[in-house]
């Protein structure tokens, strides 16, 4: 007998692209059946088959508060009693933009969009219509939505233009993205020493989280941001997946690096489609209906977003919130290096602020090359076993995860005992 998720997987294949609207919904990097899911509530949620798992994905970050926290679901309640969309100015957008500028000191005006891809794809347009210059410096493992600019591979030389990761983006377009390694400050010199006069921006996650978790290494990010005063170039920081996820000030407030644009998305709307962009006022008085840089959007500051992201902003603003779930991470991941170690498996993790990575090899990777290197058949037996017990890690070795604000010590201690009966089985 086939499970509904099978039957329902088999049915969303017929009407949706590959069955998902995201494709690494769709397991291909670990093989299997996606698990459809049908409610969450705290650090749990419920597939299709009534089965619980402990939820290490949090929607890829945005909940981290858990599932329905209540004052979330109540702001969410009362918006929409008032309206779901008005494409006009409301007050809430006004508070959540004031807000935004108040935690964040590198920003003086935030523009709000829907998504973290129309957020990055936008301020990419900004900075170019800013400088006036074509280029653009991004790193080998980052992410920053599916714009064509941005699906870009690193080309065969350290120092070289990209070739388009993606059908459909044209080689010219490609032409103006320089791709480099992460954490490599000689070749971020060479660049721009080279190239300095045509760059408009450089790109980065401060913290990346699309190659699973790799940190900066903070002499790499003063040199990014020495380098972009130097060349006149604008530092873009993508935190749209660290955004208020590892620390009040974010990425930026952990290494003490002021932006000039910054990339919001995930937390700030508490796991409604809304995201951000903001950062230096006289760049962002370059966007219409102030400057010629045009950028609109239908449903953008939508009223019943913007209450979920400002009843999750008020949360994290508690005392002692951070360095509670920063502690919760560190208890996950050092306990599952603990467990591995104990029986002879590659494997190592680390944390910043929510966020974790997880590594079957023996170091920690500091690239994009380091992070490939790592076993990823020993994460894909891993993930399944996991997921057998009841635990929902991101299903694909390349993903960062998240722990909750509601994860308790209970729940990690279940996982540990999990993640324990799985790798003696391997010894």
């Amino acid at each position: 007998m086939t499970s509904l998720n099978q039957q329902l997987y088999e049915l969303s294949q017929k009407y949706i692209p590959g069955g998902v609207n995201s494709p690494v919904r769709a397991f291909k990097s670990v093989g299997g059946t996606p698990v459809f899911f049908k409610r969450g509530q705290g650090a749990y949620f419920w597939d299709v088959d009534e089965k619980s798992y402990i939820d290490y994905v949090g929607s890829w970050g945005p909940l981290i508060l858990g599932h329905a926290h209540p004052k979330v679901v109540k702001a969410v309640q009362e918006a929409a009693q008032n309206g779901l969309s008005f494409g006009a100015p409301t007050e809430t957008e006004l508070e959540i933009a004031e807000l935004l500028c108040k935690l964040l000191p590198s920003i003086e005006q935030v523009r709000l969009v829907s998504s973290g891809t129309e957020a990055g794809m936008s301020a990419i347009r900004l900075a170019r219509g800013y400088t006036g210059r074509s280029h653009i410096i991004k790193f080998e493992g980052c992410y920053h939505g599916h714009d064509d600019a941005l699906l870009v591979k690193a080309g065969s030389g350290a120092l070289t233009f990209g070739h388009p990761s993606s059908a459909g983006v044209p080689a010219e377009t490609a032409a103006h993205t320089i791709v480099l390694s992460y954490n490599d400050v000689a070749g971020l010199e060479k660049t721009f020493n080279e190239f300095g006069k045509e760059i408009a921006a450089a790109i980065v996650e401060p913290v990346a989280g699309n190659m699973n978790l790799v940190k900066a290494e903070p002499d790499f990010l003063l040199a990014l941001r020495r380098l972009c005063t130097q060349h006149g170039s604008v530092l873009i920081f993508d935190e749209v997946m660290t955004g208020f996820r590892v620390g009040l000030e974010c990425a930026q407030g952990l290494y003490q690096i002021k932006p000039d644009l910054t990339i919001l998305g995930k937390v700030i709307g508490g796991g409604m489609p809304l995201a951000a962009f903001g950062g230096r006022r006289d760049i962002m008085q370059c966007l219409a209906p102030l400057g010629a840089v045009y950028q609109a959007g239908t449903l953008s500051g939508n009223p019943v977003a913007v209450a979920a992201g400002l009843a999750t902003l008020r949360e994290v603003q508690a005392p002692g919130f951070y360095e509670t779930l920063a502690a919760k991470t560190q208890q996950l991941t050092q306990g599952l290096t603990v467990v591995a170690n104990k029986y002879g498996v590659n494997f190592c993790a680390q944390s910043v602020g929510g966020m974790f990575g997880l590594y079957f090899c023996k170091e920690l990777p500091k690239s994009f090359a380091e992070v490939m290197a790592c076993d990823k058949k020993a994460f894909n037996r891993f993930f399944h076993a996991m997921l057998q017990e009841g635990i929902y890690f991101a299903p694909s070795a390349f993903e960062a995860g998240f722990v909750s604000a509601i994860h308790n010590s209970e729940d990690i201690d279940k996982t540990l005992f999990a993640a324990e009966r799985i790798f003696s089985s391997w010894v």
